[in-house]
């Protein structure tokens, strides 16, 4: 009895393995079958080669428009107008290039013999004469300017006149502009008295006729009021002096008379 359920059994289990065999083989038929070539009847129609760049949307397709997704945008080139001057990139300069420039002749504010000019340090002086002379092996063409007041005779290059701050006289516009400063009201700062008085002497060494008068202004001293230290009147003093010289050239008058002029605005304020 015992035999006969053993061999019950393993006839029981060979259908089993055949079936797990059967499986794999018939994959592999469907397989084969896939890759052999299919009858096509009629003419074949060649594939769409429109295929859609990167970055772009698709071209149409079956008649249908395919959007790429987060198209790349690149940015567009300035537009540049029909008048407007091209940019050019500027080179640095050698130290030989920068040598042939200095020597060549370079265009200045035309002053002649007999002028008067402001020069910025000094005030009002008189254009003598211009001269040659030869300096580190190039020839320079020089202002001579006479201070008589300070007894004084300075020679300015032509080329670098405009740079160290020479001008002509004020208009009579704008010494009006600066007799009217005269009359307003004085606004003294509350610092220290040195570093109030490098402000001055900068204002009186700009040359600036209305920036002058501001100096005399804040430093005058009507009756009644407190007296002027020593610093205070030697600053007022060089600024008085400065705007009736200029003054003076201006109105072709004598220095003491644009002094009495300028005190009479003073008082009258």
């Amino acid at each position: 009895m015992a035999k006969t359920q053993k061999t019950s059994k393993t006839k029981a289990k060979t259908p089993d393995k055949r079936s797990k065999v059967a499986k794999p083989v018939a994959k592999k038929a469907a397989a084969a079958s896939l890759r052999r070539p299919v009858a096509v009847r009629g003419p074949v129609k060649a594939a769409n080669t429109n295929v859609a760049p990167a970055g772009k949307l698709a071209t149409k397709t079956l008649g249908k428009a395919a959007p790429v997704k987060n198209p790349v945008r690149h940015p567009e080139p300035p537009k540049v107008a029909a008048n407007q001057p091209e940019i050019r990139k500027v080179e640095p300069r050698t130290p030989e290039a920068r040598r042939l420039e200095l020597r060549k002749p370079v265009e200045s504010v035309q002053f002649s013999t007999n002028d008067f000019v402001v020069y910025p340090t000094h005030g009002v002086g008189r254009i003598t004469g211009i001269e040659e002379r030869e300096i580190g092996g190039i020839k320079h063409k020089l202002f001579v300017i006479s201070f008589e007041k300070d007894k004084m005779t300075l020679r300015v290059p032509v080329t670098q006149a405009t740079q160290t701050g020479m001008r002509r006289l004020s208009t009579p516009k704008e010494m009006q502009t600066a007799l009217l400063t005269l009359k307003g009201r004085s606004r003294v700062k509350r610092t220290m008295w040195s570093r109030r008085a490098q402000e001055y002497e900068a204002k009186i060494n700009s040359g600036d006729p209305v920036a002058i008068a501001e100096v005399v202004r804040d430093l005058h001293r009507n009756v009644g009021q407190p007296e002027q230290s020593y610093s205070e009147r030697q600053l007022y003093e060089a600024a008085l002096a400065r705007l009736a010289r200029e003054l003076a050239a201006v109105e072709t008058i004598d220095e003491e008379a644009a002094t009495e002029k300028l005190e009479q605005v003073l008082r009258a304020a």
